[in-house]
């Protein structure tokens, strides 16, 4: 992984970027980002323990590591497919959609 030279980011156990003095992940602001189109200013809105400079660390670090950073998201979001495809026919859905109370 590359280095950061704002400070803001740093490494857990796991070896996962975090903003620092959080628990939040750098791939979560970066998927806000990604997935709502937000701005750094609604991020810091949706997460005011944030300051703007560790959301724009967040971008950066993300920026230095896109590939590797996308190739996360999109196994993130592969498993959450296969998690919801395996749930979405659960006992207790086709129950409802007996009953009449889910289509």
């Amino acid at each position: 992984m590359a280095t950061v030279s704002t400070g803001h980011i740093v490494f857990d156990d796991k070896g996962i970027p975090r903003i620092d003095g959080t628990t939040t992940k750098v791939i979560e602001v970066v998927q806000d980002y990604l997935s709502w189109g937000w701005t750094p200013d609604i991020i810091h809105r949706q997460y005011p323990y944030l300051s703007l400079a560790q959301i724009h660390a967040a971008f950066v670090y993300y920026y230095d590591n896109q590939t590797e950073l996308d190739l996360e998201i999109g196994r993130r979001e592969k498993y959450a497919e296969q998690m919801a495809s395996q749930v979405s026919d659960s006992p207790l859905r086709k129950k409802l959609r007996e009953s009449g109370l889910q289509t």
